[in-house]
């Protein structure tokens, strides 16, 4: 069901699930179900070894997509939320 919200955000040529849209996508989805379950399970610590690992790899993939296609990447930002804006 989730991923199926996450799909319809995806434009129609970036559908295959080995984009890399796609990816940061489900990893963002992974990334705020872990921190959920960290709320309740502070002492969960192979739960955060796969959280900072998880992160990793989406940074990865941001820096990726930034150097790839700057326009894509703002884009998928300000869709997930995902960095806070830079104040100048």
């Amino acid at each position: 069901m989730i991923k199926n919200s996450l799909i319809a955000v995806i434009p129609q040529e970036e559908k295959n699930k080995g984009s890399v849209e796609f990816q940061i996508f489900s990893f963002t989805n992974k990334i705020r179900r872990l921190t959920s379950h960290l709320e309740l399970h502070r002492r969960d610590y192979l739960s955060q070894r796969g959280l900072r690992q998880i992160l990793g790899k989406r940074q990865r993939l941001l820096a990726y997509l930034s150097k790839k296609n700057g326009v894509r990447y703002k884009e998928l930002i300000s869709q997930l939320d995902i960095r806070e804006p830079k104040i100048r």
